[in-house]
């Protein structure tokens, strides 16, 4: 678990370090949030902190599966953000939140996209059975919320078992579009926020309709020592400066 916290620098007096003499500590904010949300968060934590003196915003990215693993076993973390309703559910059932705090706070497209220098042309998901469609990157629908939408429409499609054979499994949903970015597989699905990342290396060839809407909740967790300052961090996410900012980033209203 990488957390990235800004430096903390201690004073002490030339004549000897006294516990009075110490500058008071930031409080800190530990933020667990979908990799999808790791560009639009980074901007976030600092605004949000130029807003809360003193507050300090700890960012631990990665897929919503394996955050929601960490907070089970005991992460000390004050947020947790997934880029699906599914994975929040079971932080419910696990009761690992704090009850009354969950919040919706943006929305997503799926897209398939491809790599820019790829010379296999793909326009729709139809094109995905052709033989000439070798390698097909998602993430581990198990796993990452990106993958089970991924999946889901191609269920819905009647596409899965055609498909699945050429599957190239990601960790997370960066992860995929890194494959596709160094044409490393002949398409992908992420989600449109990722794919305007690298508009130079990718291009989206098509938008993937998913039987469930794509809405990214965020809640407080059970046992955090900052509750007060996540119930700001969730009221800055809704409000326009934090909605700006992810709409910045391609993110929609929720």
């Amino acid at each position: 678990m990488k957390f990235h916290p800004h430096p903390l620098i201690l004073r002490a007096a030339l004549g000897g370090l006294l516990l009075g003499s110490l500058p008071a500590l930031a409080a800190e904010l530990t933020v667990s949030a979908a990799s999808s949300l790791g560009n639009a968060f980074k901007d976030i934590a600092v605004a949000f902190e130029a807003d809360h003196p003193g507050t300090r915003v700890l960012l631990n990215i990665g897929a919503s599966d394996a955050l929601l693993a960490q907070i089970s076993k005991g992460a000390p973390v004050d947020l947790l953000a997934s880029a699906d309703q599914e994975t929040m559910d079971r932080a419910e059932t696990q009761k690992v939140l704090v009850s009354g705090t969950r919040r919706n706070f943006a929305g997503n497209r799926l897209v398939l996209i491809v790599p820019s220098t790829g010379s296999v042309v793909i326009k729709a998901l139809p094109d995905l059975q052709r033989a000439d469609v070798q390698r097909m990157a998602l993430g581990k629908p198990e796993g990452v919320p990106a993958g089970r939408y991924a999946k889901s429409a191609l269920v819905a499609a009647q596409l899965w078992p055609a498909v699945a054979t050429k599957a190239v499994y990601a960790s997370n949903v960066r992860q995929a579009l890194d494959y596709v970015a160094r044409a490393e597989v002949d398409a992908g699905f992420v989600y449109a926020t990722d794919a305007a990342i690298q508009q130079d290396k990718v291009r989206i060839a098509a938008v993937v309709p998913t039987p469930t809407p794509i809405s990214y909740p965020v809640a407080v967790v059970a046992g955090s020592s900052n509750v007060e300052t996540a119930r700001r961090f969730i009221d800055y996410l809704l409000s326009p400066a934090g909605q700006a900012i992810l709409a910045r980033y391609g993110f929609q209203k929720p």
